[in-house]
């Protein structure tokens, strides 16, 4: 028998003291929620509908297992009509005045906090030095000097502003809270705790905010808390007098409050639009273990003790810290069909908790030995997310105020899988893995790209693995297969596999990065197996670790990147396409356990032969070979080979190039695709020839035909594209660009390949490079020294 349904409306002119009915409305979510409770008591289903208009919501909807439903009866709360949007602002009706010149002020409510305005449905900056500049690739616009001597003395109380600063190896950001100024001038603050690999501010990359003297440029303000003041520049576009003013105030909006034996279960919201969430890097603090990460454990939405919830259809925009926050127990999560856009922090974080892993460590440099090694495999607790779901969403734009942060954060966790989602404009990774705490994670059928945009030392994917096996003070790691340790070889060979006690699978991705690699498993990463993926300028990197399967790969224009891997890692690395030589560091040959039957595409070789290269760096790949793959269609992105492929004779096998990313309609209507390589296959009309090769760590190419042409914005076939740009290449630290043209080098027309060498290559150690490129239909000076 079904159980009974129930139906709640609630209705901004609705009346608490109403029935609920659709016909009398509630007037809020709380009263709602009451009278939902009261009915799934009972064994109803029930569904609360939300007709449309702003929710401003005074503390946050918190849901705890009283609140539940069961499988055939969920409690559901649905948005309908027009926009439903649940606001952790307020409005505020102000009597605007003039300060001086172009700025305004007002008085606000007594005892308001806020770090965020929105003006007419628009976030304005606070003050800030520099000005923000959309154009400047990090922090939107840095000075070394904004907190210089000169600088801080022109600020008369700069307590409550903001330092935020680049990683000194840009392996993330640091933030710091103003407190005011010695009785010598000089700054105070505090903080700076927000990343786990402690290594000083970044000299340069560094801004100040909410500093009243910065009060300086249009759609900036100020807020003064000591005196409840709010400063406003505005634009000549903003008649302050008649605009919507709304500050944020709250950091979570939803939570489900649960735990372990009294979850909050079968709760789903469909619908909503989650808006207006301060901003929290002042709480992250909590190392992720040896990771390079600290966090901050909630959300806009946090999620705690619940089980088979749902997030379906909802859109999260103009969040200051994480959008969604899976902390802890938690199982069967599920966010589907979701677009998440500006978001401070991280996109969807599931993050475990540390009771819940055996031998733990908290930092980069800490160590233990096999003898105070828990040796049981997985989980101590069931303390952590499992069996959870990511699918079909779109996430764009986050990390816009935390760098170190990415659109999907795994950490602590068992089996999540993210499927179908498009992810661009990280300053980081686009997903990431913090350590291989449990394993059994699925990334398939995602389109990843524009990513590491503001880091470095970081792929568009990124994993660590400094689980409890890595960095043993007593136990050589390159003996764990030796046949003289065969009496220990049993449990030795394990050690990698205590933590990550599944595989984590990556299938059927599309990836770019023109900032690091497109997959990058670093430290310690182990037991993956990564196949089908197409990556499109940054290859795949291999650090140290065991058990990965790299198979059937395409990296266009890059190639395979293994780095200092351990003696007997057992990796295999087989069947793939690259584009050019591999780019070891430090790997001791024979190469792992595999690494065979990889095909070098080199473009317009009409007979394959032997990949001889490929076999004096691996001292394997016996049956690799090079020639030209014979892709079907690179305009359009189809990077299937054809049939008389000799790619297909060493078990390179066709997948699908047609459903990376989001698959809604309304999400596949606003998501971008990536940018597509542009290159020509063989010379053009006029006999110009694409001559592709080595710049350094960076790939170039002469530029050849009309696409080419018309890519760049160039008036005729001229110059050096820059291709592809390894991670650590002084072209890369100079900000020199992937599809960059060159131009000029030193005052020399650069025209094709031989020209650029031929320059650079009269030039010492030492000497200065003033190159000219064309980007963006526009040439750009870049100044930088020969290595």
């Amino acid at each position: 028998m079904s159980p009974s349904v129930v139906e709640i409306y609630v209705s901004r002119i609705g009346n608490d003291r109403a029935n609920g009915t659709k016909e009398e409305p509630y007037d809020t979510l709380e009263r709602a929620q009451r009278a939902a409770r009261s009915a799934s008591l009972k064994g109803a289903a029930v569904k609360v509908y939300v007709q449309e208009g702003t929710y401003y919501l005074a503390e946050p909807l918190v849901f705890t297992a009283e609140d539940s439903g069961t499988e055939e009866a969920p409690v559901v709360y649905e948005a309908i009509g027009e926009e439903v949007i649940l606001s952790g602002g307020i409005r505020l009706e102000l009597d605007w005045e003039i300060h001086e010149g172009c700025i305004l002020k007002a008085r606000v409510p007594k005892g308001m906090v806020t770090d965020q305005l929105f003006i007419n449905g628009e976030r304005w900056d606070m003050a800030r030095y520099p000005n923000t500049s959309p154009d400047v690739r990090i922090f939107n616009g840095f000075a070394a000097d904004c907190i210089s001597s000169e600088r801080v003395s022109r600020w008369t109380n700069p307590e409550g502003g903001y330092l935020h600063v680049m990683h000194k190896h840009l392996w993330g950001d640091h933030h710091f809270r103003i407190v005011g100024k010695d009785e010598h001038g000089q700054l105070i603050y505090e903080g700076g705790w927000q990343n786990n690999r402690q290594k000083g501010m970044h000299d340069t990359y560094r801004y100040v905010e909410n500093i009243f003297e910065e009060l300086d440029a249009q759609r900036e303000w100020y807020w003064d808390a000591r005196e409840n003041r709010l400063y406003v520049y505005p634009d000549s576009n903003t008649d302050m007098e008649n605009a919507s003013v709304e500050a944020v105030c709250l950091s979570c909006l939803v939570e489900l409050a649960g735990s372990e034996y009294a979850p909050v279960q079968h709760v789903h919201m469909r619908g909503f639009t989650f808006h207006h969430a301060s901003r929290t890097f002042m709480d992250n603090r909590e190392p992720l273990l040896r990771s390079d990460w600290t966090i901050y454990r909630g959300g806009a939405i946090t999620i705690r003790g619940s089980e088979r919830c749902l997030f379906e259809n909802c859109r999260f925009i103009g969040l200051g810290g994480n959008a969604i926050f899976v902390d802890g127990y938690n199982r069967g999560i599920t966010v589907r069909g979701c677009h998440l856009n500006e978001i401070g922090a991280s996109g969807i974080a599931f993050v475990g908790s540390a009771e819940a892993v055996r031998s733990p460590l908290f930092e980069y440099e800490q160590r233990q030995s096999m003898d105070s090694l828990d040796l049981t495999p997985g989980p101590l607790t069931a303390a952590y997310p499992a069996d959870c779901l990511v699918e079909d969403c779109l996430i764009t734009r986050c990390g816009t105020v935390e760098k170190q942060s990415a659109p999907v954060q795994i950490s602590m966790a068992m089996d999540i899988t993210v499927r179908h989602c498009t992810i661009y404009d990280a300053p980081r990774a686009g997903i990431n893995i913090s350590e291989g705490t449990w394993g059994g994670h699925v990334i398939e059928h995602c389109d990843v790209f524009d990513t590491v945009l503001e880091t470095g030392d970081h792929g568009a994917f990124n994993s660590w693995g400094r689980d409890r096996y890595w960095g043993l003070t007593d136990i050589d790691l390159n003996t764990l297969h030796d046949a003289e340790e065969v009496g220990q070889t049993g449990e030795r060979s394990q050690l990698p596999l205590l933590d990550v006690v599944k595989p984590i699978v990556i299938r059927n991705n599309r990836w770019r990065c023109d900032n690091g690699w497109d997959i990058d498993l670093d430290d310690g990463s182990s037991h993956y197996h990564i196949y089908n993926n197409l990556c499109l300028s940054g290859g795949i990197k291999l650090r140290e670790g065991f058990y990965r399967i790299c198979e059937n790969n395409i990296m266009v224009n890059n190639s395979f990147h293994p780095h200092v891997w351990y003696k007997g890692s057992q990796d295999i690395f087989r069947h793939n396409i690259v584009f050019a030589e591999y780019a070891p560091i430090r790997v001791p040959q024979p190469w792992g356990a595999e690494c065979d039957s990889n095909f070098l595409h080199v473009q317009g070789q009409e007979e394959a032969e032997a990949a001889l290269v490929l076999q004096q760096q691996s001292r394997r790949d016996e049956h690799s070979i090079q020639g030209d793959a014979l892709f079907i269609d690179l305009s359009a992105g189809d990077y299937r080979v054809r049939e008389q492929s000799d790619a297909l004779r060493v078990g390179f096998v066709n997948f699908d190039m047609s459903c990376f990313g989001v698959q809604h309609p309304d999400l596949l209507q606003k998501a971008r695709s990536p940018k597509l390589p542009t290159y020509a296959e063989k010379a053009s009309d006029s006999g110009r020839d694409p001559k592709r090769v080595r710049w350094g760590k960076c790939l170039v190419k002469n530029v050849v035909g009309l696409g080419e042409v018309s890519a760049a914005g160039l008036h005729e076939e001229t110059g050096v594209l820059l291709e592809a740009m390894y991670w650590g290449s002084w072209q890369l630290e100079a900000g020199m660009q992937a599809a960059d043209v060159i131009l000029e080098l030193n005052g020399q027309g650069i025209d094709c390949v031989e020209d650029l060498l031929a320059a650079y290559e009269a030039l010492g150690r030492g000497d200065s490079l003033h190159l000219v490129v064309f980007r963006g239909q526009r040439e750009v000076n870049i100044v930088a020294v020969k290595p």
